[in-house]
């Protein structure tokens, strides 16, 4: 019986493999303006990244995300629609606990041979931002400062989030220049056929009342490609979906 599992255990990873989510990035139809509006064609004419899916065990996702990427010679292009009732956000500063609100991450891993090598961006509502790159190159502080990104969130610069009654929706929408990954892609912008690694994540956040609570919190928790049960962090690159760059723009 120890063998059997023994070798199950070993297959897992193998087998799993099948099942990590994938999509081709296309090329933008149109020019994006980092707005959160998302009102462009080729937001339009993007494809979505499909269904997320439940974490840690959740049954179902509670409220679902549309997301969409695309590209251009300069830039990676995010945009997330999350759906939701309850929104809330307090974090402000610059790297703050932003996952502790409503808050969308994007882990980029540009070089599939170097998996473990990833780069965070993580947005709360109200737009404060979390970088980190966890990286075999970077010997420098924890949080980690890109260069030129731009992003808009829905409530961008206010001091905080309550949850209204009126909640419907919040949108996040970012440009992440490619000279970025320069140290860990092949092609900065990416070749056409370059395959990367990457997940979407969506954290829905808890109201100030209910933090003050006792007992547990249920959030929440979905991503793009999913992760095993057992999994407790969404820092898990093994599991990252499987993009591909097109360089030519979606079919109409």
């Amino acid at each position: 019986m120890a063998i059997r599992w023994l070798i199950i255990l070993v297959l897992c990873p193998l087998l799993s493999a099948q099942e990590l989510s994938q999509y081709d990035i296309h090329r933008a139809t149109s020019p994006i303006v980092i707005d959160g509006k998302l009102d462009e064609a080729a937001w339009r004419d993007a494809p979505s990244v499909g269904e997320f899916h439940p974490f840690r065990g959740e049954a179902r996702v509670r409220q679902q995300t549309v997301a969409k990427l695309a590209w251009d010679d300069e830039n990676l292009y995010v945009g997330y629609y999350c759906i939701d009732k309850k929104i809330s956000a307090y974090v402000t500063e610059r790297n703050g606990p932003v996952s502790r609100d409503d808050c969308v991450e994007v882990f980029i891993g540009p070089n599939p041979a170097k998996v473990r090598n990833y780069y965070t961006f993580e947005i709360n509502a109200i737009g404060a931002m979390l970088n980190r790159a966890r990286t075999d190159w970077w010997n420098g502080p924890p949080f980690w400062d890109p260069d030129g990104v731009r992003y808009r969130a829905t409530w961008q610069g206010q001091a905080k989030k309550n949850p209204t009654a009126d909640d419907d929706h919040w949108i996040l929408e970012m440009a992440v220049p490619f000279r970025n990954f320069a140290k860990d892609a092949a092609h900065t912008p990416p070749h056409d056929g370059d395959e990367w690694r990457l997940n979407l994540n969506r954290l829905e956040g808890v109201s100030k009342d209910h933090q003050q609570e006792k007992g547990v919190i249920r959030r929440g928790l979905s991503t793009w490609s999913p992760l095993p049960p057992e999994l407790r962090s969404f820092h898990s690159p093994e599991w990252f979906g499987r993009v591909r760059f097109v360089d030519r723009t979606p079919l109409r």
